[in-house]
């Protein structure tokens, strides 16, 4: 196996079994005799998923490359997709971890891994081990996502004591996708309804329609990059919230493929 610059957790993990949540909303379960080792890390975190190439009967793990913030060249017939996923669940009395899938189509090869998952089947799992803080604390919460957004948002919300408050806009497919998202918290929910992501979002106008906290607040947003780069924009530069209020980040650019976004997402991110 190779190694990588911090602690981490490189597993080869098989399905155990898959739920749809709605119509466009799946969640595989995953198990293994290395599940233990994800005992101590943070649910809503980011992993890497690595799908073997077709025909490939075992999950070869690559090394990366920090200087140039690339994975190394592999040989093509053994290398595998690697895509960015959250890290939604463990039970370990089950030995499972659970991720969820955005169900559309089999464009990208981890929609398609997802919509052809059967019991049995392998997946790489990649995680940095150890806990890490999710979100910043506050008494306010403004936490704005698209449906790739959802498993990191529906985390943060699990996790909020009884006594937050706070406002929720999620972007889904249509009615039929909209979840039950668990908390304690106060939280008014908004949901948009978008069958055609691709082709632009209203997130970031529904966003300056919103009355924002002015004490005490934390902000999420994690989107499409556009809407987070517009909503970046009004909450850091018209409205004034400090880069230690808002956290943002982009799962996926409008016609780009993930691992050929990964730039300018990256960079986006940094300028903030």
């Amino acid at each position: 196996m190779s190694k990588v610059n911090f602690k981490s957790i490189e597993a080869t993990l098989t399905v155990s079994r898959k739920e749809y949540m709605t119509p466009h909303y799946i969640r595989i379960y995953l198990t293994g005799d290395q599940i233990p080792r994800f005992a101590n890390t943070t649910i809503g975190v980011n992993n890497k998923i690595l799908i073997a190439p077709k025909g490939v009967e075992q999950i070869h793990f690559p090394e990366f490359d920090y200087e140039k913030m690339q994975w190394k060249p592999m040989p093509e017939e053994v290398r595998p997709s690697i895509r960015t996923y959250t890290h939604r669940g463990i039970d370990l009395a089950s030995n499972e971890i659970w991720i969820d899938f955005v169900a559309h189509g089999d464009e990208g090869p981890a929609s398609a891994w997802a919509n052809n998952a059967k019991k049995g089947d392998l997946l790489g799992v990649l995680m940095k081990d150890g806990k890490t803080e999710l979100y910043a604390k506050a008494d306010n919460y403004f936490l704005v996502a698209d449906a790739t957004g959802i498993p990191i948002i529906a985390a943060i919300l699990e996790d909020l004591p009884a006594e937050a408050q706070g406002t929720c806009i999620i972007e889904v497919h249509g009615t039929e996708d909209k979840q039950e998202l668990r908390t304690k918290a106060n939280i008014e929910f908004i949901w948009l309804y978008n069958e055609h992501p691709q082709q632009g979002s209203e997130l970031a106008e529904v966003v300056r329609q919103q009355a924002l906290p002015e004490t005490s607040r934390s902000g999420y947003v994690a989107a499409e990059f556009s809407s987070v780069k517009a909503i970046r924009q009004y909450l850091r530069k018209e409205m004034g919230w400090k880069q230690q209020e808002l956290y943002a980040y982009s799962y996926w650019k409008s016609g780009v493929a993930e691992d050929k976004s990964i730039a300018d997402r990256q960079k986006e991110k940094d300028s903030e």
